[in-house]
């Protein structure tokens, strides 16, 4: 099989080639004839990692995976095209990397897509309480949320429309099969339910300000790589980035605190972990915008307030997402628990 590359508007090129989850080898390695061709088959060699409940990520190298060239093949897990949106996130890669945030770009293809390999670890959740890993970390969110728009327009917030799109999507899935029952929660088990209580969640947050940034909007510890040689931290994996509110972003990576296979409440940060992670996020954000860097005790409970409000909207839109994924999802994972 030839691939045949085709230029896209935005200059990224895209490989007719189709990578199957069950078999991806003969697939990657068509992919690996066009973007490395110096490359003997022999040599190649190809890790699996595990960590992803959406995609499927595979590492491709001819040496050592610490050193020399590697190549990301990512497929995408089955429906996923359904509630994301692949043209802004290829949109959202060049630009993070443009500004020195995120990995290359190598090229789309027919389910998937092929990028640079950071160099690092990816985080352990017993690694986040760490001062010296949060304040990195709270750091370059400050950075990325101080890249401005490409358009003059003000920037909208992607939140709602997300879930909206998440609540149509459970609610078309109920209409099929009913899995919403087997939750066991009676007070959430309808649409009906869920749209009230999403309806009441944007009533309230609408009276809340936080500014509209461009935002990760999935910030779990393996979307993050810690590299100790440099002392820095990446954020990688940016399928649900886009605009939204400066809150949401801290928000949910604060929940994120408490795991995503073994879920422990105990391990969310503590109220002088927040504190101390959003005095240094403040800082460098107004550094980056160019502003006074002095942070009062006022301007740090604020935004404490403000975030304390935004986790009710991430509990609730991954909530939502689960729901869809438990049912169309080929990942070995337990999406309702």
């Amino acid at each position: 099989m030839e691939a045949i590359c085709v230029a896209e508007t935005n200059g990224l090129p895209h490989l007719k080639i189709s990578v199957k989850e069950e078999t991806p080898q003969q697939g990657i390695m068509e992919l690996l004839k066009a973007l490395r061709p110096q490359w003997r088959a022999d040599d190649i060699k190809i890790k699996v990692f595990t960590e992803g409940i959406t995609n499927q990520l595979m590492a491709c190298h001819t040496g050592g995976l610490w050193s020399g060239d590697v190549v990301l093949v990512r497929v995408y897990g089955n429906m996923t095209d359904l509630f994301l949106d692949r043209h802004k996130e290829m949109e959202m890669f060049q630009t993070l990397h443009q500004h020195g945030c995120g990995p290359k770009l190598y090229c789309s293809f027919d389910n998937g897509i092929c990028y640079e390999f950071m160099r690092g670890m990816v985080l352990e959740g017993a690694l986040l309480p760490q001062p010296v890993i949060y304040r990195l970390i709270a750091k370059e969110m400050a950075k990325i949320h101080t890249i401005k728009p490409k358009t003059a327009s003000p920037p909208q917030p992607v939140l709602w429309t997300k879930m909206s799109q998440f609540l149509h999507l459970v609610e078309e899935s109920e209409n099929g099969m009913p899995i919403l029952s087997s939750l066991c929660l009676s007070e959430a088990a309808s649409v009906d339910a869920l749209t009230s209580e999403m309806s009441e969640l944007k009533r309230r947050l609408g009276h809340v300000y936080s500014p509209i940034v461009l935002c990760h909007n999935d910030l779990l510890t393996k979307n993050i790589v810690y590299n100790d040689r440099e002392g820095s931290v990446s954020f990688i994996d940016y399928e649900y980035a886009d605009f939204n509110y400066q809150a949401f972003d801290i928000a949910n990576h604060f929940n994120e605190f408490a795991g995503v296979n073994d879920i422990d409440y105990n391990l969310y940060p503590s109220l002088e972990l927040q504190q101390d992670w959003l005095a240094v996020y403040l800082r460098r954000y107004k550094s980056s915008s160019g502003t006074d860097v002095t942070v009062s005790e006022q301007e740090v409970n604020a935004l404490y307030v403000t975030v304390c409000k935004f986790s009710l909207a991430s509990h609730f839109l991954w909530g939502l997402w689960a729901i869809f994924q438990a049912r169309h999802s080929t990942i070995n994972f337990d999406f309702i628990k």
